[in-house]
């Protein structure tokens, strides 16, 4: 009797082991190239601070059927890039900070202040991949949402954009490269409208425009 549960629980163990083997998961790790933007640079110092899910950012699509896999695309690593390459070729001078500043505590770098912080967040996303559509092509959809903050802390501006970015794998070699372009694509959509329309938001318009002021009283 002990040797036939004995066998029972080997079996089991390998018709599971057998079972998650033929489903698998489709890893993407998003990499790209990212211009830099052709822009007249802002005379300012901004601090830059990435969430830790920002920085770690990715996300799960799971298999509705056996004959299909899971995926998942981490697109963090790709954000920070794309980020950094952005906004050094908007701004006089960036500083990626560790933390956020405390109100009683200015944030600053060496002697000079940040004249403010950024902090983006992926607010939404939305996805489609072959399974879904029965097509061959990948599209992604994600609602960026930014807060300015000043030196010390308090809230200066919060607003959102989006992004979007497609592509069909019947030119590509794998889904796992259509996935990564079309990933690619929408993070270079971000980049494109948040240098278009940073400076019309009304609250960073205004920021702006303060900061000049400020600089040209003797």
């Amino acid at each position: 009797m002990q040797h036939l549960t004995y066998a029972v629980k080997v079996l089991g163990v390998l018709m599971l082991t057998l079972l998650l083997s033929s489903c698998g998961v489709n890893e993407v790790v998003v990499e790209g190239r990212f211009p830099s933007p052709l822009l007249d640079k802002l005379p300012v110092t901004l601090g830059v601070y990435y969430k830790p899910e920002f920085r770690e950012h990715e996300f799960f699509d799971e298999a509705t059927t056996r004959g299909e896999s899971d995926w998942v695309v981490k697109t963090g690593a790709a954000q920070v890039q794309m980020y950094n390459t952005l906004l050094e070729g908007m701004f006089e001078r960036v500083v990626l900070l560790n933390e956020l500043p405390r109100k009683d505590r200015v944030a600053e770098v060496g002697k000079q202040a940040v004249d403010a912080i950024l902090v983006p967040e992926v607010n939404e996303l939305q996805y489609s991949i072959p399974t879904h559509t029965k097509i061959n092509v990948f599209e992604i959809w994600m609602r960026y949402r930014y807060e300015l903050y000043s030196a010390n802390g308090e809230q200066l501006a919060d607003w959102t954009m989006t992004a979007y970015g497609k592509t069909p794998t019947a030119f590509l070699r794998s889904a796992e490269a259509a996935v990564n372009l079309a990933a690619v694509v929408a993070l270079r959509d971000a980049g494109a409208n948040f240098a278009v329309n940073f400076e019309q938001v009304p609250e960073v318009k205004l920021w702006l425009e303060n900061t000049a002021d400020r600089r040209a009283t003797p």
